[in-house]
């Protein structure tokens, strides 16, 4: 039985929905832990419990020691970094702006069409990358070996792209966010068994409920990230003739909200690949005599200033992306409607540009000290691995929760309407 969205009379649409998104996102992560055939799992596991830094980074992406090349392994990050590129790719080039702008519907499929072409060359470069990386693990490693792994897992990675975009058209909510949302709360039970492990001996009970309420102090600002605005009120020409020109009596149901975080954890994902660059090339060897004071360990407030710096920078600079004061400001003047008290043109886009800064700022401040807060308990406070879990997976984890608490209510809602009027 097929599914639509646009059935606000079916009772049953939520269950449905729920039912269908539950069992894709089950069948996906089966299909993780499917193994790549011709890969020996056993010499991987040799290798990998014997390197330190395969260690590592098998225990961030598993969240264990034992890691299995499977079919989904890739899962949806070919399709997370070719969106991220795309966006780029929207805001650089005018063709591709004016596509999505001016193009409707077809000019949608048509980005979207490009971004999966891109999901396929960017699968098959972390699938080559993968495949030639094993080359140091396996016995049995040869050329027809690593052409089979790059096609399975190129293959995978589309049937994920193609599941989860199934998810966002018949399911409940984003395909995408929601298999991030999955592969970070599979790790949280290793992760806290760790912590345990690790912690449990060196505090008391009152320094946990410290740690505890810190926790959900970061939880609040997170949400409260997630869903600050500023309101900057609207009125069109028509309504501006039918009331007296005073603020309080100013229409409140039309304005635009300027959210403090419109950047998302792009910021953090920007700051986090230019400050690891230097530590990559020192650990190849590249550049022996590289000693720069962020890769220095006991310069940790010296990289938390770069961390901090880094983020403002980049909140500024992909605000601007998302939104640009002067088309919104045109917009508004195609419209016919204005901002109370501000001429359109100019001074409607210079007052929205200094709005749109004082937010800006204000946001990236915040965030700012989210994403430097886990660094800073661990230290303070001497618990290892209280980093696992840091602001990029906290804000998802929250946003992916309030969009979906959105859709649900919006789908009881209209059942309720319906109710009502039927």
């Amino acid at each position: 039985m097929k599914l639509e969205r646009n059935q606000p009379n079916d009772k049953n649409l939520l269950l449905k929905q729920l039912f269908l998104t539950l069992g894709l996102l089950i069948f996906i992560r089966i299909g993780t832990f499917l193994p790549v055939p011709g890969i020996d799992h056993g010499h991987l596991t040799f290798y990998i419990q014997r390197h330190s830094l395969t260690k590592s980074l098998v225990s961030t992406f598993s969240g264990n020691d034992v890691f299995v090349i499977g079919l989904f392994t890739l899962n949806i990050f070919p399709y997370i970094n070719a969106s991220i590129l795309m966006q780029l790719l929207v805001s650089l080039i005018p063709g591709l702006a004016k596509l999505q702008k001016e193009g409707g519907s077809e000019g949608r499929r048509s980005i979207t069409r490009i971004t999966r072409i891109i999901t396929l060359g960017w699968a098959l470069i972390q699938s080559t990358s993968v495949a030639f990386y094993l080359k140091r693990a396996l016995f049995n490693w040869n050329l027809f070996l690593a052409g089979e792994i790059v096609l399975w897992l190129t293959t995978g990675a589309m049937i994920v792209l193609w599941l989860s975009e199934l998810i966002t058209e018949y399911g409940l909510g984003n395909g995408a966010s929601l298999l991030i949302y999955t592969n970070i709360i599979s790790s949280l039970p290793n992760l806290g068994k760790k912590l345990l492990e690790e912690n449990f001996g060196s505090y008391n009970f009152l320094t946990w409920l410290f740690i505890s309420l810190l926790f959900f102090i970061a939880i609040y600002g997170i949400v409260l990230l997630q869903e600050g605005v500023r309101i900057v009120p609207l009125i069109s020409s028509k309504q501006l003739t039918q009331i007296t020109p005073t603020f309080s009596e100013f229409p409140k149901n039309n304005y635009i909200p300027l959210r403090f975080n419109q950047a998302g954890v792009m910021p953090i994902i920007l700051t986090t690949a230019v400050l690891v660059i230097p530590n990559y090339i020192n650990s190849l060897g590249l550049l022996p005599i590289l000693t720069l004071p962020v890769l220095n360990q006991s310069s940790k407030i010296i990289y938390w200033l770069s961390y901090f710096i880094l983020i403002l920078l980049f909140s500024s600079f992909y605000s601007n992306i998302i939104l640009n004061p002067k088309d919104i400001s045109n917009e508004l003047q195609k419209m016919a409607v204005s901002i109370p008290g501000i001429r359109p043109g100019i001074a409607t886009t210079y007052y929205l540009k200094q709005v749109m800064k004082r937010v800006t700022l204000l946001g990236a401040i915040m965030l700012a000290i989210l994403a430097t807060f886990p660094n800073i308990m661990e230290s303070i406070l001497n618990i290892s691995s209280f980093n696992g879990l840091g602001t990029t997976s906290l804000l998802i984890l929250v946003g992916v929760i309030l969009d979906l608490s959105r859709e649900i209510r919006s789908i009881l809602l209209s059942n309720i309407y319906n109710d009502m009027f039927n």
